[in-house]
């Protein structure tokens, strides 16, 4: 295999979450492969500032949109707009999340469960349904869904969001079933503790982070880089064999 494989020249991506932490470094890593990117998120000044940094990077066009992905309208207008401004659409990562609420899943409130589910697994769900219906029009494409560990191993406190990403493990391997006649391929990650903001209540506990670290095999935290990767590699025809897939990159946490 060459590395032509894990190129992405005129590919047009989306990536929710895309402002920072995991999402901007996948949205980076992506236009560093040679993809024009759709930065998605809820504010359009974080998006702004992250698009200006990608394009004098790498030299592609990228695209901000302000988009809530708990609002079902909002997901469909993302979709309609990346075809109406790019033209096309050929990867989807689905790294958007919200993880609300801390503590017993018996004490969360109903209007929290909602929220979590609305945007780590409608949103989600819908987003991808209107990104595979693009993206058979040129033949195909890739959907990258960003679960985690805690789908395998929950956390203390950390019930409600282990059960979404644990659904959307489920949702890839369906709609990787469903799709792939279309020409569609559905895959996951499931990253280990990353050091972003999203996870910072986490990582600046001492007592949590020496307990993670102690059974995680390479005894340190992934950087955001290091999941980027595996989208890049997911998004490419480098992994044109894989659909249905939940790759774990975790530093070996599972294993200890």
């Amino acid at each position: 295999m060459t590395l032509s494989k894990f190129r992405l020249d005129g590919k047009v991506a989306i990536v929710t979450g895309g402002s920072r932490g995991i999402g901007k470094a996948i949205a980076i890593g992506l236009a560093d492969a040679g993809a024009h990117v759709v930065l998605a998120s809820r504010k359009l000044a974080g998006l702004e500032e992250a698009a200006r940094e990608i394009s004098r990077r790498s030299g592609v066009r990228v695209l901000p949109i302000a988009a809530h992905m708990g609002r079902m309208d909002d997901v469909k207008a993302l979709v309609e707009h990346t075809e109406r401004e790019m033209g096309r659409l050929d990867v989807l990562v689905n790294n958007a999340a919200a993880n609300p609420f801390y503590g017993p899943i018996q004490k969360m409130e109903e209007s929290i469960f909602d929220k979590i589910i609305a945007v780590n697994l409608k949103g989600v769900l819908y987003l991808s349904i209107y990104a595979a219906d693009a993206m058979e029009k040129n033949g195909g494409g890739s959907i990258i869904n960003m679960a985690s560990v805690q789908a395998f191993r929950p956390e203390q406190g950390l019930g409600m969001y282990s059960v979404t990403k644990a659904g959307l493990v489920m949702m890839t391997r369906v709609l990787s079933k469903e799709w792939g006649p279309r020409g569609i391929r559905v895959n996951a990650i499931a990253p280990g503790l990353v050091q972003t903001h999203f996870s910072e209540a986490l990582w600046k506990n001492e007592k949590f982070l020496s307990q993670r670290l102690g059974r995680t095999a390479l005894g340190r935290m992934a950087q955001p880089e290091e999941i980027a990767a595996a989208a890049v590699f997911l998004a490419s025809e480098a992994s044109s064999y894989m659909t249905g897939a939940t790759m774990l990159a975790d530093g070996g946490s599972l294993n200890g």
